[in-house]
């Protein structure tokens, strides 16, 4: 009777560890914006500035510490839009003039979307990514082989290199960079994909 009993007690135990887990994941999800958050991890960029050059306020590190403009692709559309080159790593954020209001670097996925012209489809606040990371601010665009692609950061800040063995459509983002594509993708935005 005893095991019996140790038996039932762990199981219920284990059930009330686990409800306990989900309410705290629900509570972190819907709290107020600046309670939420994770600080952010060494490797997250920096916030982006509006350029006046249209640059955006992030650009590669040059020599001396100094950001180098990186401009809007040409051949990346008219009108607002999110420019996203697998070559550089980065994104943009167009708006209506053709200027960047933002530009940052992205850790790519294994999966990337074929060059082309896509609409954000889907978003959500907060869920469990295809490689189990908890990834917060996904805003989705596309479909490349069964694999679901969209921007999102990892609710922890960190911006690890994928598993080059598992497919995985997650181009993560820092926290701040998430919160800048967030307010600024809309679901139907224009997504470019760019080499």
């Amino acid at each position: 009777m005893a095991g019996r009993s140790s038996g039932i007690v762990a199981g219920l135990t284990a059930a009330a560890l686990a409800g306990i887990g989900f309410l705290a994941f629900q509570a972190n999800a819907s709290a107020p914006e600046h309670l939420a958050k994770a600080p952010h991890s060494p490797s997250a960029s920096p916030s982006p500035s509006a350029d006046p050059n249209g640059s955006g306020g992030h650009g590669k590190k040059g020599s001396g510490g100094k950001e180098a403009a990186a401009a809007v692709p040409a051949g990346s559309g008219e009108g607002k839009r999110v420019v996203y080159a697998l070559g550089a790593k980065r994104v943009w954020l167009v708006d209506e003039s053709g200027k960047a209001s933002a530009t940052f670097e992205v850790t790519p996925s294994t999966v990337d979307p074929a060059p082309g012209t896509y609409s954000v489809t889907s978003r959500a606040a907060a869920v469990l990514g295809s490689d189990g990371v908890r990834i917060v601010k996904v805003v989705r665009f596309a479909v490349t082989g069964g694999v679901v692609v969209g921007f999102s950061a990892a609710a922890d800040g960190s911006t690890p290199q994928p598993d080059p063995g598992s497919r995985t459509g997650g181009v993560r983002e820092s926290l701040k960079d998430a919160d800048t594509m967030w307010d600024f993708a809309d679901l139907g935005s224009k997504v470019v994909v760019v080499k």
